[in-house]
Parts: C-alpha cells; structure tokens; sequence
C-alpha cells in the first residue's frame, strides 16, 4: 500500500463493476492507497460510488508527483479543519 493511490475496493462489487464501469479495472494496476482524489475531494464513506471510480481513474490517467503532493495537502487540510472529516 502507499501513501496516495485508489482505495481498495470490497470483492464482492469487483465483478459487477468490471462490466458496467470501462476502465474500471485499470484501478487494480497501481498499488492501493491511504488516500487518494476521490477522498481528497470528499467522496468518502457513504458516498457515491460511481463518483469514487471516475475519481480513481482521473488519478491513475493524470498520474504526477505534484498531484500526489496536491492529495496528500488537501488530505491533510481536510483532517485539520473540516468538522466532518474521520
């Protein structure tokens, strides 16, 4: 696992979402991560799943060290000041 990089998702929606979602499995080539863009930008928890992916494949497609750097500032802003961060 690393510090930045798509969340590892449950088993049981991989099957399902590999024929629904294109792309979708392009998530399963780079190591998981702590946190990542969808988190980053607030698609955490109960949120929108489809969301999520498109988010994780935005990362993996547009992929920098300064989009790393930029996750891993808006992750640390977010757990310091947001009120509704766990």
């Amino acid at each position: 696992m690393s510090l930045v990089g798509p969340r590892p998702e449950r088993p049981v929606f991989i099957e399902d979402f590999r024929t629904r979602i294109p792309k979708y499995m392009l998530r399963h080539k780079v190591k998981a991560g702590i946190t990542g863009w969808a988190q980053a930008n607030g698609w955490r928890g109960n949120t929108d799943l489809s969301r999520r992916i498109e988010c994780d494949i935005y990362y993996i497609e547009n992929w920098s060290f300064w989009l790393d750097l930029r996750i891993l500032w808006m992750t640390l802003t977010r757990v310091l000041f947001d009120k509704n961060a766990y």
